[in-house]
Formats: C-alpha cells, sequence, structure tokens
C-alpha cells in the first residue's frame, strides 16, 4: 500500500509539472503583482476617471489624488492599459500601457487647463529661509493679468502694512519663481515704540503698484483676513501653495487647494 501510495503521488506531481510547461495553452499560471500609484492635484471642474482593465473609479474636481493599487496579473497576459478621462464627456486625460514586468508604477500629473502637466517642484530648503512658490487661481474676478506677491508684516497697532519681500510679475494659473525670506519671531514687536500684535500677511498688487487686484472689482480687500497662504514665521518652510479666490460678504479670502 505504501509503495502504491508512493507510485500516486509520483505520478499526479509529474501531472502538474507536465502542465506548467506548455506555453500560453496552459492551465495554471504564475500570479504577479503590479503595483500602480497615481498622485497628483486635478485643478479643473471636472471629475476625472480612471480605469484599469475592468477596475473604475474617479478623482473629484479640485481635489488632491494619492491612491495605491496592485494589478494581478492572472494570465497570460503581458500588459494592461490604464486610461483616465474627464468623466462626463470621455475626454482623453492620459492613456498608458503597463508592462507586466516593469515594476512599481509611479504616476504623478497636475490635470489643468484641460491638459495634464507636471507636478511642482519644492524649493531647496535652507537653513533659517522660508522658500514659497505659488500658482494663483482667480476663479471669482478672473483677473486675468499679471500680480505681485508681496510678504510682509500687519501691524494691527496702527494698521499697518510692512513689506519684507515681493515675487513680481505671477502670472494667473502659472507657477511662480520661489520668493524667499529670513525667518522671524511675530511675539514682543513694537511699531514706532508702541507695542502691537502682527500678522504675517501676503498681499496681492496689480504688477509694479502698490493697489490691491481686487480694486475695480465687486470684492474688498480686508488688510487682516485677505492673504495668500503662509508657513508659519519662525521654522525653516519650502513650500508651494496652490490657491484660489473665495469671498466672505464680498471680502476677498482665499482657499489653499493645495500644499507641498
Amino acid at each position: 500500500m505504501k509503495i502504491l501510495s508512493i507510485i500516486c503521488t509520483l505520478a499526479i506531481s509529474l501531472l502538474l509539472l507536465a502542465s506548467c510547461g506548455k506555453g500560453k495553452d496552459d492551465f495554471f499560471y504564475k500570479d504577479a503583482m503590479l503595483p500602480v500609484t497615481i498622485r497628483g492635484y486635478n485643478a479643473s471642474n471636472e471629475a476625472l476617471e480612471v480605469k484599469l482593465d475592468t477596475f473604475r473609479f474617479e478623482y473629484a474636481p479640485n481635489a488632491i489624488f494619492d491612491q495605491t493599487l496592485g494589478y494581478s496579473f492572472t494570465g497570460p497576459e503581458d500588459s494592461i492599459q490604464l486610461r483616465i478621462t474627464e468623466k462626463d464627456n470621455g475626454k482623453l486625460v492620459m492613456e498608458k500601457m503597463l508592462k507586466r514586468d516593469a515594476g512599481p508604477v509611479r504616476i504623478s500629473f497636475l490635470y489643468m487647463n484641460g491638459k495634464p502637466g507636471d507636478m511642482p517642484e519644492l524649493p531647496v530648503a535652507e537653513a533659517g529661509k522660508i522658500k514659497i512658490k505659488y500658482m494663483f487661481r482667480p476663479i471669482l474676478t478672473n483677473y486675468n493679468e499679471p500680480v505681485d506677491i508681496v510678504l510682509g508684516k500687519y501691524y494691527l497697532t496702527p494698521k499697518v502694512f510692512e513689506e519684507i519681500v515681493r515675487l513680481k510679475n505671477v502670472k494667473p494659473y502659472e507657477m511662480s519663481e520661489p520668493v524667499s525670506l529670513s525667518t522671524f519671531s511675530t511675539v514682543g514687536q513694537q511699531y514706532n515704540g508702541q507695542n502691537t500684535p502682527v500678522l504675517f500677511r501676503a498681499y496681492i498688487y496689480k504688477a509694479g503698484t502698490n493697489e490691491f487686484y481686487t480694486s475695480g472689482t465687486a470684492y474688498t480687500w480686508h488688510a487682516a483676513r485677505s492673504t495668500a497662504p503662509l508657513p508659519p514665521t519662525t521654522g525653516t518652510a519650502a513650500k508651494v501653495y496652490i490657491f484660489s479666490e473665495s469671498d466672505l460678504d464680498n471680502t476677498i479670502i482665499f482657499t489653499k487647494n493645495l500644499e507641498l
């Protein structure tokens, strides 16, 4: 009985080995897992639909996306199609063939103005410095001229803004060059010998002027509440901000869409 059992086990093993060596018509395949990471920012008002083989999922408008999934090749195929479109109208955003043996796939893009582009790179960090790159999206005013983004201190007493550094000729919907300033403290500040609270603020002027870009629009500028996004003043920072217009009772405020 023991000999018969051994013979049967060997026979089954040989059959399995034979079936695994027949090529593309095999019944048995070794699974291969392909990790796919998709990250970025959808700066459009359109939802994006992602299709990986039969899997479908969405990225919301004006939102960050960051997703990792694994696709298992369980058959003889050696590639799989990744297709990204605008959900409502089917407009093609991106299409890629992903190979079985490609290793981990990493896709990163910024979708804006109907086309994908590179995600912005952070400024190079430097000890004791604050470095910032901006993208300004005037979605309410539709302001289409260059602006200056001016970083400075706002002294609540006597309501004075003091410019520190100016980023000139920033075009709407385009990434700026980095602006740089030294870190500083807002504690124990004085103005003309009088103690006063201090706010770190980023004002937006018409290019080459000290006139708020909102002048002549339906929106007003508030000295304390109207500011582009900023990091804390006391620590080394290297940041990218994409921000857009909002309003509060016709006062212009800003929404931080993306921070890197």
